[in-house]
């Protein structure tokens, strides 16, 4: 019976059977043939081809081994080094990769029994930094590439020289810091000396307006200084007056106010930080208490300790207990009353007309004043 065409269904149909990996027990190393089934394998090692491979693998059997293990370290390296990088990855993780390919080199034709002692042995020769933990054997490449190694050694000689500029602005600002504070303590260091007369009958003057002394043998010295004594106190005492007038001028102003002043004061906002009142209608802005209370109407019920309240829920008639920070006021709609709650108009009632929303706030007609006011809704 002939062979099959290649276009064949038979022969496509034993293509698409012999993609992709097959069961390692039906590969054969030596000739580098992968069998579907036992049978096509027992075929094989009855084949001339396999048997004259076997005579010259008998004759250097290590000649075989070392090949096919450099062969397959090379390739594990290789992919390592492409995929993962310097990257700490688990050893399993490359070889089911390394082995996804159909024409890799198989372990049991080298001389590492398992991946464990491949792993160890990658350690040993410096090839990658292994260690062992509960999860597994881990590795890391080292890449010895000279160009690698050369631009690790650019980028510490780069950082080495930022980090020894940084040194010398900090060592120039400490000698900057230093220098100051020596100049500041000469500067400031006061000098004493001894008060000494030459004789008894000398006379010591003080001039305060100059704050320094004079002395002098003749009595044009003692004049000088008797001068320069009542020049001191004139002056001393003008400025005390001028001072004393001064005080009395601001006296008179901060006593007197103009209308003005009065009606800006009386109208100047009083505003506190709390603002909760009973029988006015809130909404609960706080996430805490679930989606079931979260922006629902509520009534304020009791207030206690001015910055809590009680609180019933309008929907549910749930009473809850919260603070005003969880808390907020309802606008209504214009034409509703509303109560004033912070602010110079504190607990009064007046007529919702309009609402700013650009300027957040809304113009209110009280009742007490009858007449309109332009001012901030709520806290």
């Amino acid at each position: 019976m002939g062979k099959a065409d290649f276009l064949s269904p038979k022969a496509i149909s034993n293509r698409i059977k012999a993609k992709g990996l097959q069961k390692l027990r039906w590969y054969c190393q030596m000739c580098q043939k992968q069998c579907r089934d036992e049978n096509g394998f027992k075929c094989h090692c009855m084949s001339e081809s396999h048997q004259r491979q076997l005579l010259l693998a008998s004759e250097n059997p290590t000649k075989f081994m070392d090949y096919f293990s450099d062969e397959f370290r090379s390739d594990f390296l290789e992919l390592l080094r492409r995929r993962f990088g310097t990257k700490r990855v688990h050893n399993n993780i490359v070889y089911n990769e390394y082995i996804s390919h159909r024409e890799h080199i198989h372990m049991n034709s080298t001389q590492w029994e398992t991946l464990t002692d491949f792993t160890k042995w990658l350690g040993r020769e410096g090839f990658c930094k292994v260690d062992e933990t509960p999860k597994g054997w881990y590795i890391q490449y080292i890449d010895r590439d000279p160009e690698t190694i050369r631009r690790q050694e650019e980028q510490a000689r780069k950082k080495k020289q930022e980090l020894d500029d940084e040194e010398r602005s900090a060592r120039m600002i400490e000698e900057q810091v230093r220098k100051g504070r020596e100049g500041k303590d000469t500067d400031e260091a006061p000098v004493y000396t001894e008060l000494k007369r030459e004789s008894e009958e000398e006379k010591v003057a003080f001039n305060l307006g100059a704050c320094s002394s004079v002395a002098g043998p003749s009595k044009s010295s003692s004049v000088l200084g008797a001068s320069a004594l009542k020049a001191a106190s004139s002056s001393s005492s003008t400025s005390v007056k001028r001072k004393d007038s001064s005080s009395d001028s601001r006296g008179g102003e901060k006593k007197k106010k103009s209308a003005l002043e009065e009606i800006i004061e009386v109208q100047q906002p009083v505003k506190t930080d709390y603002w909760l009142q009973p029988n006015i209608i809130v909404k609960v802005i706080t996430k805490r208490l679930g989606e079931k209370y979260h922006k629902k109407k509520a009534v304020i019920m009791e207030v206690r300790d001015k910055y809590t309240a009680v609180v019933k829920m309008i929907d549910s008639g749930d009473k809850l207990k919260l603070d005003q920070n969880h808390l907020e006021t309802v606008i209504p709609a214009p034409g509703k009353r509303v109560l004033i709650l912070n602010g110079p108009y504190r607990d009064v009632e007046a007529l919702l007309d309009g609402i700013d929303e650009k300027n957040f706030s809304a113009a209110l007609t009280l009742d007490s004043k009858g007449k309109e006011e332009q001012g901030y809704q709520g806290p």
